[in-house]
């Protein structure tokens, strides 16, 4: 159950008379902890962590007490949303001091109430740890640690700070300030002037400035127009969106509600991926307990305004998070985009006006509303102007999620923010906005990160996701592994696209396997041109990104496949074969594991692979704990180790 107010605010002073009352109360607490409930927290028994300190806290009570620390007035706990640092999890921290505990267990629960509330100790096991690049020793607060300190936090401020089923805890946070700005003090036409000098672009991939459209939707506005967030978020490795639904429900409804008083708007949906059912848990109990509050409903505030907020749950199809087939499926219609020369603010949703913005985008509106246009407009770099949130994955040392100015480099937020590569590999290539995105090479990592600079590269911004490789990658195998992921999401509709996909994979697995010719590349090229040109939507026009890219940057890993029949990352099994050196002790543990017996020889003695056997899955180098295995294409040696980039 939701907690907060249970009786509806009848204005909008009544809400924030309620919010200091709150403030008031939270500033009274000593300690306050915070166990992170991320996805990956959860997985790891957050939800455990959290009983265990009840259990310990009324275990405890007495000495807490004594120690001036009572439940609920001086001491507090909560689960919050993703605190970022998705590698350390599970994350416990202790506010107002910022204590950081890494990897915490149940267990830890004893030693943190025992050692650190009653004593002041820390329990140095669980903190950060810094890697030997920054110094190495040990971290207490996160504020301290470069992933935290470079980071500046506006779609994601109250995300691992707010717990997310609690409306008390939001308007502590200064929930619903900017909403209630924009109803009392400021006219729905002022409201998109300053959208619109914020210089907020669509944070879902587009990159369409926000205040531009709804000031297109204001111009053709009829009896109704509908307000659409989308919470698809298809691209693998992109959280962003979901960490804000699960950890931030508040702020995606309230930036919905001061779009809507901008906009005119009745009725708005919510359309949320399949794939996040914390996510439209979250959401439904915000949109519940803002109805009860007199936050949604007729009359908000008793300033006259009507607003229905609805989710729509999509069904798992990457393209409906192209705006006109998401729309096509909130109407129950099957999710295939349409031509883009009919505008969506014109006709979209039940061929009426309809503007759509992605939950990025509309989280950063309250704050905007709240704290101004300029403020918003000063962080950024050219047209590009605020944060960006993104899901920082792959070969890179702390994956999670982050939020930059836009402007800072691929360099900083890798290295600096990111801590480098894994094991401290070469960095060989970062894809940056999904599955259609483009991968750019080590010379690029000075590129500063923004909409327009991105895609001059033959990248893009796109939602958000951002995918870290090293000199293990083989840069064919990933355009084809991205390509047969197209092939699965495209709906068919459009020749270009569905015939497209298809045979550009087929062309990608044909140099995968060492049956490439020369000329292939071109035929690619000529073919790619052609998805970009002639394909229906955004899906199809910017699938062949992953190819063009690779093919642009890493052309000479493209000819080492066709001309030599070699893979120089030692990835494309049709072209690699592995062979064990004199390192072998003729321990047993590779042939043991390996699941076709291709490898032969006896105890201390050195053991030989039958390349007719093997299907070079590589179990046999996983497993060898004396680097006695080695890969080799094209008749040379491209262990992993000494990979050709």
């Amino acid at each position: 159950m939701s907690k907060g107010n249970g009786r509806p605010f009848r204005d909008a002073n009544a809400l924030l008379a309620r919010a200091d009352r709150i403030r008031a109360q939270r500033a009274k607490l000593k300690h306050e902890i915070r166990i992170c409930a991320g996805p990956g927290c959860l997985a790891l028994g957050a939800r455990a962590i959290h009983e265990e300190f009840l259990t310990q806290i009324s275990e405890h009570k007495a000495e807490l007490k004594q120690a001036g620390l009572a439940l609920n007035t001086t001491l507090a706990e909560k689960c919050t949303g993703c605190h970022g640092m998705c590698e350390a999890g599970p994350i416990v921290t202790l506010e107002p001091e910022g204590t950081f505990y890494t990897g915490v267990k149940p267990r830890d629960a004893k030693k943190i109430v025992e050692r650190t509330l009653l004593k002041g100790e820390l329990v140095d096991k669980r903190l950060y740890e810094l890697g030997h690049q920054r110094g190495g020793g040990k971290v207490e607060k996160y504020a301290d640690i470069p992933f935290y300190s470079l980071q500046v936090r506006v779609a994601l401020r109250n995300v691992g700070v707010v717990d997310p089923t609690s409306l008390d805890d939001f308007l502590a946070a200064g929930g619903f300030r900017g909403f209630v700005r924009a109803l009392s003090e400021m006219t729905p036409d002022e409201v998109v002037t300053a959208v619109e000098d914020s210089g907020l672009r669509g944070r879902g991939g587009a990159g369409f400035p926000s205040g531009r459209k709804w000031r297109s939707a204001l111009r053709v506005k009829e009896d109704r127009v509908w307000l659409i967030c989308n919470g698809d978020e298809g691209d693998p490795g992109a959280f962003m969106d979901r960490a804000i639904m699960e950890g931030d429900p508040y702020s995606v409804l309230e930036g919905m509600m001061i779009a809507a008083y901008a906009l005119g708007a009745t009725d708005a949906w919510l359309y949320v991926r399949h794939e996040y059912p914390l996510a439209v848990k979250h959401l439904q109990m915000a949109i519940d307990t803002l109805e009860n509050a007199g936050l949604l409903g007729d009359d908000i505030l008793g300033a006259g305004m009507s607003l229905r907020i609805r989710i729509s749950r999509g069904g798992g199809a990457f393209v409906c998070g192209e705006s006109s087939a998401l729309m096509r499926s909130i109407e129950g219609r099957v999710g295939e985009p349409r031509a883009k020369y009919v505008r969506s603010v014109e006709k979209g949703l039940y061929d009426q006006p309809t503007v759509l913005n992605n939950v990025e985008s509309f989280t950063c509106v309250p704050a905007i509303i709240d704290r101004g246009a300029e403020w918003f407009a000063s962080m950024g770099r050219d047209k590009s102007r605020g944060t960006k949130a993104f899901s920082l994955v792959g070969k890179v040392k702390h994956t999670g999620l982050i939020e930059v100015p836009m402007g800072r480099t691929l360099r900083e937020i890798i290295y600096d923010i990111g801590g480098g590569i894994i094991d401290d590999r070469p960095f060989k290539a970062v894809q940056t906005g999904g599955p259609s995105g483009g991968c750019l090479p080590a010379d690029k990592l000075d590129l500063p990160v923004d909409f327009d600079t991105l895609t001059r590269a033959g990248a893009m911004m796109g939602s958000g996701g951002m995918i870290v490789m090293d000199d293990h990658t083989c840069m064919v195998d990933v355009a084809k592994y991205f390509i047969h992921f197209l092939i699965g999401e495209s709906c068919g509709k459009c020749v270009p696209c569905r015939e497209g996909l298809r045979q550009v994979h087929d062309m990608l697995e044909k140099i995968t396997s060492g049956r490439g010719e020369d000329g292939d590349l071109e035929k690619i090229e000529r073919l790619c041109h052609t998805m970009e040109v002639g394909s229906l939507c955004a899906l199809g026009k910017s699938a062949p990104y992953p190819v063009t890219s690779t093919i642009r940057y890493f052309r000479a890993e493209y000819e080492a496949h066709i001309r030599d029949k070699m893979c120089p990352a030692g990835v494309c099994p049709d072209l690699i074969m592995y062979e064990i050196n004199k390192e072998c002790t003729g321990c047993l543990i590779c042939k043991d594991h390996c699941p076709t017996e291709a490898i032969s020889g006896e105890k201390k003695k050195l053991h030989v692979i039958d390349e007719d056997a093997c299907i070079s899955c590589g179990i046999c180098m996983s497993v060898c704990k004396f680097d006695a295995v080695d890969i080799k294409s094209g008749g040379v040696i491209v262990s992993r180790d000494e990979a050709v980039v």
